[in-house]
């Protein structure tokens, strides 16, 4: 008796395409977005944008303090990684993934069983802007795409989900999109 194809192990994402899964409520940031981080964030940049360090400048062009390079945005919107007390690196083996990370992307609870991920794309549509003072939570998973795909490096699915950045007040200052791979790696590497 032939085996049964691995792509139908990924039917059910395909099946609820379109679908939210994470309705839990916001976790914000652990720290408001301040001016200091923003100017850390600028330096290796040398970003010399006088909206992002010239309160003066920023509130000249009608914003209430100076703004957040929106590609920062995403480093403001995760939920804290760590607490005091936490172990996040759970094994000293070589390569050995943290035992949660924030960048790992959500996980539905459909999703066939996989050991390893990688992003393939991001897109991000900013819709309001940030400011000094602001917090920042992320919020949904909505399902987006599922294509079950064998590649050299294993057999999985690329899956894109899509969710909201908002502030404080709720309001969506940005929309993203990122589409990972996850698969079960070839044994020996082979294809």
């Amino acid at each position: 008796m032939a085996e049964p194809d691995w792509r139908q192990h990924w039917q059910p994402m395909i099946d609820n395409i379109g679908k939210q899964f994470d309705d839990s409520p916001a976790v914000f940031s652990a720290d408001v977005v301040e001016r200091s981080a923003i100017r850390r964030y600028l330096e290796p940049l040398e970003f010399d944008c006088p909206l992002h360090y010239d309160v003066d400048v920023a509130r000249a062009h009608g914003y209430r303090d100076v703004l957040l390079p929106n590609s920062a945005i995403p480093t403001f919107s995760y939920a804290p990684m760590w607490q005091p007390g936490e172990t996040i690196f759970t094994s000293d083996k070589r390569n050995a993934p943290p035992a949660k990370t924030a960048v790992a992307g959500f996980r539905a609870p459909i999703e066939p069983e996989t050991s390893a991920f990688f992003a393939t794309n991001y897109d991000a549509d900013y819709l309001l802007p940030v400011c000094a003072g602001d917090r920042l939570s992320r919020r949904g998973s909505r399902l987006l795409d599922c294509k079950p795909k064998e590649t050299r490096v294993g057999r999985g699915a690329f899956i894109t989900w899509e969710s909201d950045v908002v502030n404080q007040d709720f309001e969506v200052v940005a929309r993203l999109q990122t589409t990972f791979f996850r698969y079960n790696p070839h044994v020996g590497g082979d294809a």
